[in-house]
């Protein structure tokens, strides 16, 4: 049975993932096949370059000089952009934020936006947003449309306990992007990111299912059905299922009662497994944590893994190990090997991670470099029908 104590621990990890230019693209990738751990808190969510040149656990370093970004046959039209034989659509999805995608300083570009759906579209059909600040919602599904790439997108609202606004300035911006991009390339609205598990945190309190856990769903519940309400007024051409996502062992069943998903953040490198049994430890996390209580409730919410991987490097040799295996692209490549495909026969749907915020192994998930060239990993071909 995985040890989730383990996995309730990283309460000091920013969980914005940002591609692109400014973060590494793919990391986007990285996005997150997440299963849930206890990940992070947000404290800061802006993405930081991660360096041009990555080094494994033994200290040779990948390069990363060229520049990854497609090329187009005609540089007027982003559809035309040229695939890359090195990318496979295996994986089910991405989790993914567009760099510069932070108050107060948006500083993030349609242009940047399209070329990192131009990458993601060559590996997977699903990307899932953390948040709306920034127009990030209207970008991304401009970028799907100039390209013309099949995808669909989980829009996202990232209300915190401590900021009441932050929920209906988001709301506003996911409502316009809706309004004028219609919702054939939207497969469904998360609200709340590990909101309970910073709320808890908070109120110096762990169990999600407690007074104090109730207290904080009450308001996320009223988040989430203030979103049904406005989609509901909004008359649109299909029902788009509302969910949450927090870390895997913070779900409080009151939200999980009040939505549609549910998508859990799971990470083996925090549970502080060996990478060889990691895919193994995941999926078991997952199901046991998420999926059958999920299972047991009446509305039987369907639950994704949010956020999950293995990091390729640390900034610091104190946490170039995890007590079991190292931060290594050698290691992720066996992560990879051993959890995409698998993951894809049993039917698990989930969102591959990237993150490139704080020290350690923190600026080094994903598959890509931030110029958008492919670490020294191969990719899994099991291509998704």
């Amino acid at each position: 049975m995985p040890d989730t104590e383990k996995t309730q621990t990283r309460s000091q990890r920013s969980k914005w993932i940002v591609i692109g230019s400014v973060i590494g693209l793919l990391g986007l990738i990285a996005i997150g096949v997440g299963v849930g751990v206890g990940v992070s808190k947000n404290n800061s969510k802006n993405s930081s370059n991660t360096s041009s040149n990555s080094a494994n656990a033994n200290g040779a370093t990948s390069d990363s000089s060229s520049n990854g970004d497609p090329t187009q046959t005609d540089p007027n039209d982003p559809s035309t952009f040229e695939k890359d034989p090195n990318l496979h659509q295996s994986f089910y999805a991405l989790a993914y934020t567009p760099a510069g995608s932070q108050l107060p300083n948006c500083t993030n570009s349609l242009d940047d936006v399209m070329k990192d759906i131009q990458v993601m579209s060559q590996l997977t059909k699903t990307i899932r947003l953390y948040g709306a600040d920034c127009n990030q919602s209207a970008l991304v599904l401009e970028a799907i449309k100039q390209t013309k790439v099949d995808m669909q997108v989980y829009l996202a609202n990232y209300p915190t306990p401590d900021d009441s606004t932050a929920y209906t300035r988001q709301r506003d911006e996911i409502k316009a992007a809706i309004q004028t991009y219609g919702t054939d390339h939207i497969a469904g609205v998360t609200v709340g990111n590990e909101f309970m598990l910073n709320y808890l945190n908070d109120n110096e309190a762990t169990d999600p299912n407690s007074a104090v856990g109730d207290q904080g769903a009450a308001i996320l519940i009223a988040d989430i059905n203030d979103t049904r309400s406005t989609l509901s007024e909004m008359s649109l051409s299909k029902t788009l299922p509302v969910g949450n996502s927090d870390a895997g062992s913070y779900f409080n069943t009151k939200v999980l009662e009040a939505v549609d998903y549910g998508m859990a953040n799971v990470h083996p490198w925090f549970a502080n497994v060996t990478v060889q049994t990691a895919a193994a430890w995941t999926a078991e996390f997952f199901e046991e944590t998420n999926v059958q209580p999920a299972a047991l409730l009446s509305n039987k919410p369907q639950m994704y893994i949010a956020e999950t991987g293995w990091p390729s490097f640390s900034s610091d040799a104190g946490n170039a190990n995890n007590g079991a295996s190292d931060a290594s692209e050698a290691n992720l490549q066996i992560f990879l090997d051993t959890f995409v495909c698998q993951a894809n026969q049993n039917g698990t749907g989930y969102f591959f991670f990237e993150d490139a915020e704080f020290g350690g192994v923190e600026g080094w998930w994903g598959l890509f470099h931030s110029n958008r060239t492919l670490k020294r990993i191969q990719l899994p071909n099991c291509v998704l029908n």
